[in-house]
């Protein structure tokens, strides 16, 4: 009998019923500290009081109205994250995959005002990812994604990550944008070089080229700013934005210059739920406590005193890590065993993590951790870790190759 539930995912077979911090527990009662942190959604952890009480606030209120009409929530929201960013605009959507949209439709749309409607080309970076939808895989070009949903997308164009040469190549008088993660989170925390995308900044305002930003992993304080590009001095004219934004309710946004907008009025996009009461309540919830002084400092310093403790890790057990990558608290440890395999023993282990392309387990905690925390987290890699030594020492003594 086909499953009732859809097939498309491999899950773990665990359920989970209530978290608190860093913590998550499961039916049996089992607790596991959460280094996952839902794909970096849950950055302030599991239930955060400030969540929980915006969200039951609201609930009790107004759940949905639709964008026939004012949002305050929307109102206060836009005005924080333009106060707090390059941008003078935002649309709220509900994920990564439609800010995605929202960014690639307003970078076509721009050059169609201007006359130039056939620049609708956009460049984009091998290894990306950014989403599931249609445009979205064509963007990211990966064939695993593409693979049975008929004619890929027109319109993108990959290139190696940190290749100038080969991305001015790509450059054509059909490009009108380019679409970049600052770190790469599905593709293996790889970071994109300082220079390059100050190069990409440089290009773009020579050849009248959009620069946007896929910052739905590494933004809302991932980093240890508020968004990663920050560390960098460069900005984008449009920048999607999602998972730590919401805190772990559906939410996601589009934030553009005025000028990358222009193209965009009434009646050229839209969302039934984007923008919602209660997604903006917590959205401005989360704010809240991610701008408040001192809290993106905690991040940078727990961030520093987490990769110290890694780079130990490495040397202890050598055969099992070989590198550490990443930036703040989005940390990717590439291994020399399966990804799968030593994921799924963490989690025997009583740690969960995310495994990622190029052999890379990430590490996306959320950003309220204490060094306690961290100093947990290293026991259960390095016992997990130690798992596989003993494994690859049983078969060098059986004449097995490891």
């Amino acid at each position: 009998m086909f499953p009732s539930l859809l097939p498309t995912y491999n899950r773990a077979d665990v359920a989970f019923v209530r978290g608190e911090g860093p913590y998550i527990f499961a039916e049996d009662g089992s607790r596991y500290l959460d280094f996952g942190a839902g794909v970096a959604v849950n950055a302030l952890g599991h239930a955060h009081p400030k969540l929980v009480a915006a969200l039951t606030e609201q609930a009790q209120r107004l759940w949905h109205t639709s964008n026939y009409y004012r949002v305050a929530g929307q109102e206060t929201l836009s005005k924080r994250l333009v106060e707090s960013t390059f941008a003078d605009t935002v649309f709220f959507g509900n994920s990564g995959a439609e800010a995605i949209e929202c960014a690639i439709k307003m970078a076509r749309r721009y050059h169609y005002v201007n006359g130039e409607a056939e620049r609708f080309h956009i460049v984009t970076f091998e290894g990306a990812f950014h989403g599931r939808t249609m445009a979205a895989i064509a963007a990211g070009g990966q064939a695993k994604y593409l693979e049975g949903f008929g004619p890929k997308v027109e319109g993108f164009d990959q290139v190696p990550m940190n290749d100038l040469a080969a991305l001015e190549a790509a450059i054509t008088p059909q490009t009108a944008a380019l679409l970049i993660e600052p770190i790469q989170g599905e593709g293996g925390i790889r970071v994109a070089d300082r220079e390059f995308l100050r190069a990409l900044r440089r290009l773009c305002d020579e050849r009248g080229i959009l620069l946007i930003f896929d910052e739905i992993q590494s933004g809302v304080g991932r980093t240890g700013k508020f968004f990663a590009h920050e560390w960098v001095g460069v900005t984008p004219d449009i920048m999607a934005v999602a998972k730590g934004i919401g805190g772990g309710f559906p939410m996601g946004a589009c934030l553009a210059t005025a000028e990358a907008a222009k193209g965009m009025t009434a009646g050229t996009h839209g969302s039934t739920f984007g923008g919602n009461p209660l997604g903006m309540a917590v959205g401005n919830a989360v704010l809240d406590v991610v701008l408040a002084p001192g809290f993106l400092e905690h991040v940078e310093k727990i961030a520093n005193y987490f990769r110290q403790q890694l780079a130990g890790l490495i040397a202890e057990h050598p055969g099992v890590f070989e590198e550490l990558r990443g930036a703040g608290l989005m940390l990717g440890l590439k291994l020399k065993v399966p990804v799968a395999d030593f994921v799924a023993k963490l989690r025997a282990h009583g740690m969960l993590a995310i495994p990622a392309g190029d052999n890379v387990m990430r590490l996306l905690p959320p950003l309220i951790i204490e060094e306690e925390h961290v100093r947990e987290a290293m026991r259960l890699l390095s016992e997990t870790g130690a798992e596989f030594d003993s494994a690859k020492s049983d078969d060098t003594k059986t004449g097995v190759a490891a």
